[in-house]
């Protein structure tokens, strides 16, 4: 039985503002419509699995929202997010810092239309998102984010290229990826130089133990 969208909205309502207090009145609204465009979307066209979209508020709202304890985006910074799927982290951050550029971008062009039909109805003027390969993308950014959709061996040279020489955040321009588990051997392959943000020091619930954000300063 699919749970319903008013007991999703309250759910990620609560949830969002437990960590995120000081939303306006919009971002508290656009939060409260994901639940419920997503589970209609889902209906169609299947980017999220039926197990988890009922854990929406939790397992892709808040984990994407993760990247916000670890950063905050200024105005006018440009940020990509690569293999986006449904819209995750992209479309949280996006509602979180409006005056940010979000370019959303996936190889499979259902879950793109899904990103765009959600951002449209949010009214979310800061995202644009394409069907394409992250190799295809011809732009400079200051931050490139993702969530898991490779080893990080195989995601840098997708883009390693792709970032503005000057930093005006308080981390310099880099990578910001959402991970799980145990990485040290997948961080040793790749040869990096990494800082770990573990999530579990900034969430309490048990989902976060394991889930981290990893940065590689470009």
């Amino acid at each position: 039985m699919a749970i319903s969208s008013t007991v999703l909205t309250g759910m990620t309502s609560d949830l969002i503002t437990k960590y995120f207090p000081s939303l306006t009145a919009q971002q508290l609204q656009q939060f409260n419509r994901l639940p419920e465009l997503y589970q209609f979307w889902n209906d169609q066209i299947n980017v999220i699995s039926r197990k988890d979209i009922e854990q929406l508020h939790e397992r892709h709202v808040l984990h994407s929202l993760g990247i916000a304890r670890v950063i905050s985006f200024l105005p006018g910074e440009k940020v990509l997010d690569v293999g986006t799927g449904g819209g995750f982290p992209g479309i949280p951050l996006a509602i979180l810092f409006p005056q940010t550029e979000f370019y959303l971008v996936d190889s499979i062009g259902k879950k793109i239309k899904v990103v765009q039909e959600v951002a449209k109805a949010l009214g979310l003027t800061n995202v644009k998102a394409a069907h394409l390969r992250a190799e295809q993308v011809n732009e400079k950014f200051d931050f490139i984010v993702s969530r898991a959709v490779t080893r990080l061996k195989e995601f840098y040279p997708w883009v390693k290229g792709k970032f503005n020489k000057q930093s005006k955040n308080k981390l310099a321009n880099g990578i910001l990826y959402l991970k799980g588990g145990d990485l040290e051997q997948e961080i040793a392959e790749a040869g990096l130089a990494v800082q770990q943000y573990h999530l579990r020091d900034y969430f309490e619930e048990e989902f976060f133990e394991t889930k981290q954000v990893v940065y590689i300063k470009m």
